[in-house]
């Protein structure tokens, strides 16, 4: 995806402090965006939102209800995710913009269907509550399954400062709304939180139709043989289901976890220390894709431009060596920030749950959770790096790797204790990390066996 890599380098050409401080801004609203923003609304809501008084407790169901959401939908949406993101790389690549828009809305129309089917039948089946709180929650599912396919064309638009706006105005009208409706109840919580992403749906949609005018309304192209690849759309599942594993077994564990909400149970030794250590995620990922759609991005289009012009053995191997460099730059940069950050996180950890009137009884997870979530920020460079290369069975073997041992491994710390809670996911992001760059050293080592001799997969 051009666009961001073109604002981003020209941000940074101009060595001033601001122009590093938007790029890297733009950045990670660009990568963590829709998932922070949901992550720390739902936390702003909560804190903001506190009432000692509530004895329905509202505010958990309403907290339990939205985890739940972002978890189905995320997992729902993120084969197609993958295989939308490849279909509008290469229309961009083939310099065919006007297929965007149309193949765009496409998806949004097939996630709509699919979304609102898959999510009526739950409601109704699985849930016994009042007729509002299950339209809000189907509601809320197709809206939310929408925003993740509608982020996937953001990295390609060059208006950064838009973007950036459109993300504020969500974060302030989902806390605003939730906090305003609040006395209804979870009904309400939902209406204003279903309100404020709708918003911000729409906003982005507007950002993409004015860059991406196409011709005519909806396409389905990207689901044509060819077009999609199977690789991808289960390399996203598994990836979406290895993140939610652990999640998933501690609350279905009877033994950590409790009823909230008809079907819904939560965890709450496990849920808080977890979700606060991916807020520490926004630096890395920043660093992460400053890095891979500046340095890394040049010294890629420089290989292959050289490949596709039958440049000489000893060019090639030249470009090959300062991609090599680039990377180990960008994952060592990666590892220098986001270790910065765990450490200072460690630090401030027992004011920072105080300050959010959080138990210190949940510091050791916390800090557990701060590593794998620096891992995770490591593991998706890596992945990443692997997608521009086209690389499609490591990154299947990789995220298939992370959902087995972070099914096992999680089992295996429930046996053991409340002790060694987390270090089920750790160990497993910890496992994926080593195994993703001992196989990004050998391709990156035989790149150009690997560009020469490579044949299709799908």
């Amino acid at each position: 995806m051009a666009g961001i890599g073109f604002e981003l380098r020209t941000l940074l050409r101009s060595q001033s402090l601001f122009g590093m401080l938007r790029a890297y801004s733009f950045a990670g609203a660009i990568s963590s965006g829709p998932w922070m923003l949901t992550i720390s609304c739902v936390l702003a809501i909560g804190i903001l939102g506190r009432d000692a008084s509530d004895a329905t407790q509202q505010m958990e169901r309403f907290q339990v209800t939205v985890t739940y959401i972002i978890a189905t939908t995320l997992i729902l949406t993120g084969g197609l995710q993958l295989g939308l993101s490849r279909f509008i790389a290469d229309r961009l690549f083939e310099r065919q913009p006007q297929r965007v828009l149309p193949n765009l809305l496409g998806a949004i129309t097939l996630t709509s269907a699919v979304s609102g089917l898959l999510g009526t039948t739950l409601s109704w089946t699985l849930f016994e509550e009042p007729l509002a709180y299950r339209v809000l929650l189907v509601s809320n599912f197709v809206t939310m399954s929408n925003i993740w396919i509608v982020v996937v064309v953001l990295s390609s638009l060059k208006a950064y400062r838009q973007v950036l706006i459109s993300f504020l105005i969500g974060s302030v009208l989902v806390v605003g709304s939730a906090l305003s409706l609040r006395h209804f109840g979870v009904s309400g919580l939902l209406l204003g939180f279903l309100l404020g992403h709708a918003v911000l749906m729409f906003l982005l949609l507007a950002l993409i139709m004015r860059r991406y005018p196409g011709h005519g309304l909806v396409a389905f192209q990207f689901l044509r043989r060819g077009q999609l690849y199977p690789s991808l759309i289960l390399t996203g599942l598994l990836y979406n289901l290895a993140i939610w594993a652990d999640k998933f077994l501690f609350w279905t564990n009877p033994a950590t976890s409790e009823a909230v909400l008809g079907p819904l149970r939560a965890s709450l030794i496990y849920d808080i220390p977890i979700f606060l250590s991916y807020l520490s995620i926004v630096p890395g990922m920043s660093v992460f894709l400053v890095r891979i759609e500046t340095d890394f991005v040049e010294c890629y289009d420089a290989f292959y431009d050289a490949v596709r012009n039958g440049d000489t053995l000893s060019n090639l191997q030249r470009l090959k060596d300062r991609m090599v460099y680039v990377v180990r730059q960008g994952i060592y940069e990666i590892f220098k920030v986001q270790g910065l950050t765990v450490i200072v996180l460690i630090i401030c950890g027992r004011y920072l749950l105080a300050a959010l009137g959080i138990s210190a009884g949940y510091l050791a997870l916390f800090y557990v959770d701060l590593v794998a979530a620096g891992l995770q920020v490591l593991l998706l460079a890596v992945l990443n790096i692997f997608f521009y290369l086209d690389q499609r069975r490591v990154t299947l073997l990789l995220s298939a790797t992370f959902l087995l041992s972070n099914f096992v491994f999680t089992a295996i710390t429930q046996q053991l204790g409340p002790a060694f809670y987390g270090y089920g996911f750790a160990s497993a992001m910890l496992l994926t990390c080593l195994l993703g760059i001992w196989l990004l050293s050998a391709r990156l080592d035989s790149l150009e066996y690997e560009t020469f001799m490579m044949q299709r997969f799908a």
